[in-house]
């Protein structure tokens, strides 16, 4: 598409059309990712492990992408190939195994007020540090407002729920920091947003699956099959090709600060889905800190002009 700006097109200069496009693929991420946490946790609830979930959404989404890389029309050089190894090493099977590890080392609350709001401020300073690109006045304040809601949302749990494995804790940012530099790579990358997942799906099935099935890893079999499908739809399907594509398609158009700020909002919307799904009303200070990061989000993800990039990740 002609309109799409290339990664040193100044924020700024996004035309309306593009804006609304990005802000909807950014939407589409957010809302699947904040059920993701709790699907994730689900499926572990149900004699289901960490490497489970890893098979599921590698090997499902390996299948349904598979096309992509095997039709003709769609051959990919060997570069792109090797791109697409180092994207699916930031955000293909270390990532998830992250993720599900500090779901089963803390919560599902904490991992939603954990790595995805560090994430764009991670990606705003390693941007930063890395390719020069300074945020600006405006972003800078929103990540500070982020993290001042992050903490805030800790101290909350700490005083509800009492201290989280620090293990956990350092295992999310880890997490927020692959995301972080996934975000910064893949607008460099020259892969479009269907070719990246696949790619992705493809290397961690091809590296994982092996694995997990001469290892004997496997519990699937203990599963209850609605559940079993009901993964696999969601890890497959929706985590594996739909969000992948939706945040690559974010980033692509309104560049990799503003898409990474706006996945902040993931425990924003989670904590509003608690209320009529789960019954779970937020008390006066969660609802304030969860506020001040929807605000944060909104200084982080304005567009502000932006130095070409000088060196890459």
């Amino acid at each position: 598409m002609t309109d799409i700006p290339s990664p040193n097109t100044p924020a700024g200069t996004l035309p309306l059309g593009v804006l609304l496009r990005g802000l909807l693929w950014a939407g589409t991420t957010v809302a699947i990712f904040s059920g993701w946490f709790v699907v994730t946790r689900f499926g572990m609830a149900h004699h289901m492990g960490v490497w489970d979930v890893m098979a599921l959404r590698f090997g499902g989404g390996a299948l349904l992408l598979m096309p992509v890389l095997l039709l003709p029309a769609h051959r990919l050089p060997a570069r792109a190939w090797a791109e697409g190894l180092l994207l699916a090493v930031l955000w293909g099977g270390p990532f998830v195994y992250l993720v599900a590890l500090g779901l089963q080392l803390t919560s599902v609350a904490q991992v939603a007020t954990t790595t995805p709001p560090l994430m764009p401020v991670f990606a705003g300073l390693i941007g930063w540090w890395l390719l020069r690109e300074k945020p600006g006045l405006p972003r800078l304040i929103g990540y500070g407002v982020i993290i001042a809601g992050i903490a805030t949302l800790f101290v909350s749990q700490l005083q509800a729920r009492g201290m989280p494995r620090l293990d956990g804790v350092v295992v999310l940012i880890l997490a927020a920091i692959l995301w972080a530099l996934y975000t910064l790579r893949f607008r460099r990358s020259g892969l479009n947003a269907i070719q990246a997942a696949a790619l992705i799906c493809f290397w961690s099935a091809l590296f994982f699956l092996p694995v997990y099935y001469f290892a004997g890893l496997s519990h699937l079999n203990e599963a209850p099959m609605q559940a079993l499908v009901f993964q696999m739809v969601y890890q497959g399907c929706l985590m594996s090709a739909v969000a992948i594509v939706t945040f690559n398609r974010a980033v692509t158009l309104l560049g990799a600060g503003a898409a990474a700020a706006i996945i902040a909002l993931i425990p924003c919307l989670a904590t509003l889905l608690a209320v009529p799904f789960l019954g779970e009303v937020p008390s006066l200070v969660d609802a304030m800190a969860t506020g001040a990061i929807a605000l944060g989000v909104i200084f982080a993800a304005r567009p502000t002009p932006s130095k070409p990039a000088q060196t890459a990740p």
